[in-house]
């Protein structure tokens, strides 16, 4: 069992986490709503480097949850890794043993689209691996947390909302679900080819992952050309730690679980999530039969 910083107890850092969660809920529907209003749009949205959109709810959401913790634990040397403070052209120093890795607004098309699909994803990474995992759904009222070791849902209220994992494990019996505003020809191709029962669209890789964890879907595949951009480690780490607490498990195509900390902190090429770690390995076999026997993927998975 890992043990935290000093003294600090896991479940009063957890309920610490439960009330930083609820106030930067507070702050993504209210300007979910405000950014509705065509005439505040260019007010509320800007555009990185990258040509990617951000909002002040993610900047704002930023700003609070990273002050709270200094706040409340001044004295406990943790680093801070944020999609809205890393640089990439900076050479930071990740070098701790607990680092927070944090996306304050993951599926921040899908918040300007109106489409409720996004979350805050907040990760305590332990060595490198995610320990303490939280995924914020504010729309549908759901704050998801891992403790290292089990998982539990409630709403604002603190009352309990039901983890059910389905116990399907054939492909052609599971609902595949897949990015909303991610969509490349390789991925597209490769989804024509999986004999899967249903597929379903939707932002943010923390509501994908929790639509296993409700058992709406059973399998989440990721495909990024590690040449054109990939998912970073703020958009798998805490969604990591709530699907493996549950009994899941994120991997790539060979069943190997992602490395945090990276230099480049890029996760490309396929990643794969499913309902079941024992019957994971199976379904990574799977998937590489058939990408293989059409050459699906012409660069490194």
């Amino acid at each position: 069992m890992i043990k935290l910083i000093s003294d600090l107890k896991t479940e009063n850092l957890i309920k610490s986490l439960k009330e930083f969660s609820w106030e930067a809920a507070h702050i993504m529907i209210h300007y979910s709503q405000e950014i509705k209003n065509i005439n505040n749009n260019s007010k509320l949205v800007k555009f990185k480097n990258n040509k990617e959109p951000v909002t002040i709810a993610d900047l704002k959401v930023n700003r609070l949850i990273i002050s709270r913790i200094k706040e409340k634990y001044p004295d406990i040397m943790w680093g801070f890794l944020s999609e809205e403070n890393f640089k990439k052209d900076v050479d930071e120093n990740l070098d701790y043993e607990w680092l927070w890795v944090f996306d304050p607004l993951d599926g921040t098309k899908d918040f300007i689209q109106g489409t409720g699909n996004y979350a805050m994803h907040l990760a305590l990474n332990y060595r490198n691996k995610p320990f303490i995992g939280v995924v914020l759904i504010p729309s549908r009222d759901e704050l998801w947390i891992s403790n290292g070791e089990t998982l539990s849902c409630e709403n604002k209220s603190g009352i309990k909302k039901k983890i059910t994992l389905s116990r399907k494990k054939n492909l052609r019996e599971m609902t595949l679900v897949v990015s909303q505003n991610h969509k490349d020809k390789y991925l597209k191709n490769l989804l024509s080819k999986i004999p899967c029962k249903k597929i379903i669209s939707m932002g943010s890789i923390g509501c994908k992952i929790s639509s296993i964890l409700r058992g709406e879907s059973d399998l989440y595949l990721s495909l990024s050309d590690p040449q054109k951009g990939s998912p970073k480690d703020w958009d798998f780490a805490a969604p990591d730690a709530i699907l493996k607490a549950a009994g899941g498990v994120i991997t790539n195509l060979e069943n190997e679980e992602i490395v945090y900390n990276k230099k480049n902190l890029d996760h490309g090429g396929l990643i794969i999530a499913s309902n079941n770690k024992i019957n994971h390995k199976f379904i990574c076999n799977q998937l590489k039969v058939l990408i293989e026997k059409d050459n699906l993927i012409p660069f490194n998975y």
